[in-house]
């Protein structure tokens, strides 16, 4: 990466201080890239300029896109619509000058399906150049901040509804380096790019490996749909998101995440890691 490149002027990275952002911040920083990164708080992050940014307030908008050319777009979190949100934003950055954005979506949701589907749809008619990440889950869910990572901790148990279905898990570092690639490299992708590790595993599978890696036993429990969602909204989660969650773990057990991609090959010119070596590297 050069930023001497004079295609590449500053690139707006919402959701900075997340799974996916933080590490988008971090590698455009390093690679000497002008970044600002937006939070709700402006969380200082190393290298880049801290802007204040609340998708629920429009006042922030404005200060965040000023001087920007791209953005990377990570959807507010539990909107069942965030397109009623994202898409006057996307109106108001084409206005201010941004010229490529990269939307971060989900394996699991088409152009045109619910949630972000509706913002993948819109946005080549938004921008000339654009790319739609559509990872698959993350591995980060097994050992950062999440329910399954709390729950093999605290129980050594994986509880989904996915019965033996399989997903191409992929590393949070993979997603990153590939959307460094579609915000600076000279030509856009402009494409729909679904992004997975190198193997597709049932959450068995991931037990198996976390038992190994870790010494501690760790096994998988099989919800039914509705367990699933009873459990979400017993954690908090709102009703309508917690069935669409749950629906989805209904999709991998009927095979709908069963696949890998060479995305990250492409786009980066190395293999994605695998999830015992993330495992390894995390955990072990």
């Amino acid at each position: 990466m050069n930023s001497t490149d004079n295609k590449v002027g500053t690139t707006l990275v919402i959701g900075a201080t997340g799974t996916t952002g933080s590490r988008v911040t971090a590698r455009l920083a390093t690679g000497g890239y002008r970044v600002k990164a937006a939070s709700r708080r402006a969380t200082t992050v190393a290298g880049a300029e801290a802007v204040r940014f609340d998708w629920h307030v429009p006042a922030t908008f404005g200060p965040a896109l000023d001087g920007t050319d791209r953005v990377y777009l990570v959807p507010p979190i539990g909107s069942t619509e965030p397109a009623d949100i994202m898409l006057p934003f996307l109106d108001q950055a084409r206005a201010a000058g941004v010229r490529r954005a990269v939307l971060l979506s989900s394996s699991a949701i088409p152009a045109g399906g619910p949630a972000t589907g509706v913002v993948h749809q819109a946005l080549p008619g938004l921008f000339e150049e654009w790319a739609v990440l559509r990872p698959s889950w993350f591995m980060q869910n097994f050992t950062g901040d999440h329910p399954h990572a709390h729950s093999v901790r605290t129980d050594g148990i994986l509880l989904t509804a996915t019965g033996e279905g399989r997903v191409g898990f992929v590393d949070a570092e993979d997603i990153a380096a590939a959307a460094v690639h579609a915000l600076t490299d000279p030509q856009a992708p402009n494409a729909d790019l679904v992004i997975t590790g190198p193997q597709a595993l049932s959450y068995a599978d991931v037990a198996t490996i976390l038992t190994r890696v870790t010494g501690r036993a760790v096994v998988h429990r099989q919800l039914t749909y509705e367990q699933m969602r009873e459990r979400l909204t017993a954690a908090g989660i709102p009703d309508e998101f917690a069935a669409m969650l749950a629906a989805m773990d209904r999709a991998i057990a009927d095979g709908a995440e069963d696949r890998t991609t060479d995305t990250v090959q492409r786009l980066t010119g190395r293999p994605p890691r695998s999830f015992r070596a993330h495992a390894e590297r995390e955990l072990a």
